[in-house]
């Protein structure tokens, strides 16, 4: 089914009881907040958990997998600015620009909970139900002046607040099977320099830099209060996005990945996971490994390239991808580890995204050639 997400519009009545919101607060580089309620992006209200007013729901795509988290994704901008088109890269935001993505997981049985790759759901009236779903970590992108910020927020166990988290955290969870029991993991928030090294697609520059929303990945319907209707178009209506060209680019959608080609699936899927550091500039350019959505499948993607300098991640395999033998490709066997010193990618997830392995096990299967 697909993910129903309202845009809340709180509005005041005069003569009612209704509590104006606060609106949300830009707070300066230097003097961060130790509350994720400071910021006033979001109100928690007993038993739900909603953006403020003008803090705008959207998803993507294809989104970055990180251990079956669900992820409530935010934007919000000052009043009077809009951000700039791009057709393949990251938009354009103005400074005061917040992004948020908040992780949490759907409850099971008691403290399990369900193993969902899956976009996340609001209930009808825009909120999430804080009974049915444990909030885990809010992080935020914040424009400064002088650049991007990335701020871990990790909530608590009443569910009241997050608290900023420079040096991460750990948690014991686990799934919940049907007939099969459970199974545990543990999750890890990144610490803050974790955070920004991920964002960091240009090591030469160190910029930190937003990821996911790009014109492909917003290229898609979403539920508002007044009706589905595509995220371009509805942010470039509402005045938060100017510069639009014609065609805009879209890629895969995951949650229906039954109706998309396996080859373009495949690569927005390796765009998503891998290509924030397997680019041209990337933290991982030294091992010429390129898997940018638009690039060629050819050597530089991987195929019949011998690895790098990956000592046990080869897994005695002989290239990083050898068609039509997807056991024999390190890019598989690197995907199906847990190990820390052979899975890719090397942080934001724990757990092996077992779709994600079927996905690029038949892309690979399915492609030509000979090494």
């Amino acid at each position: 089914m697909r993910a129903v997400f309202l845009v809340v519009v709180l509005a005041f009545v005069p003569g009612a009881c209704t509590k104006v919101p606060t609106p949300v607060t830009m707070h300066q580089e230097d003097k961060v907040p130790a509350r994720l309620s400071d910021w006033h992006l979001f109100n928690v209200d007993g038993d739900r958990f909603r953006p403020n007013d003008g803090v705008l729901p959207y998803d993507l795509n294809t989104p970055l997998f990180s251990d079956y988290a669900l992820k409530f994704r935010t934007v919000w901008m000052p009043a009077g600015e809009a951000a700039r088109y791009d057709d393949e890269r990251e938009f354009e935001f103005p400074p005061g620009t917040i992004l948020s993505k908040t992780f949490h997981y759907r409850y099971s049985d008691g403290d399990s909970f369900q193993k969902l790759d899956a976009e996340a759901s609001l209930e009808p009236d825009g909120s999430l139900s804080i009974g049915k779903h444990r909030l885990v970590e809010t992080r935020l992108l914040v424009h400064y002046e002088s650049g991007w910020k990335a701020l871990p927020y990790v909530w608590n166990e009443s569910q009241t607040d997050a608290f900023l988290e420079v040096a991460g955290a750990r948690f014991d969870f686990q799934f919940s099977h049907v007939g099969a029991g459970v199974e545990p993991f543990t999750y890890i928030v990144p610490d803050m320099n974790q955070c920004a090294a991920c964002h960091i697609t240009d090591h030469t520059s160190k910029e930190i830099k937003p990821l996911g929303p790009k014109a492909h990945q917003l290229n898609r319907d979403f539920s508002y209060v007044t009706g589905a209707a595509n995220q371009i178009g509805y942010w470039v209506e509402t005045r938060r996005l100017t510069g639009v060209s014609q065609p805009v680019p879209a890629s895969a959608r995951w949650a229906e990945r039954d109706h998309e080609t396996i080859d373009e699936l495949a690569r927005v899927y390796l765009d998503v996971n891998c290509a924030h550091c397997h680019n041209a500039r990337g933290a991982a350019d030294t091992s010429a490994l390129i898997l940018n959505r638009n690039a060629d499948v050819d050597r530089k993607f991987g195929v019949c390239k011998p690895p790098v300098a990956v000592g046990r991640g080869s897994g005695d395999r002989p290239y990083d991808i050898y068609p039509g033998n997807a056991d024999e490709s390190i890019l598989l066997f690197r995907m199906q580890h847990d190990d820390p010193a052979i899975m890719m990618p090397e942080l934001g997830r724990a757990v092996i995204h077992n779709e994600g392995v079927a996905v690029v096990r038949q892309w690979i299967a399915a492609l030509p050639g000979n090494c």
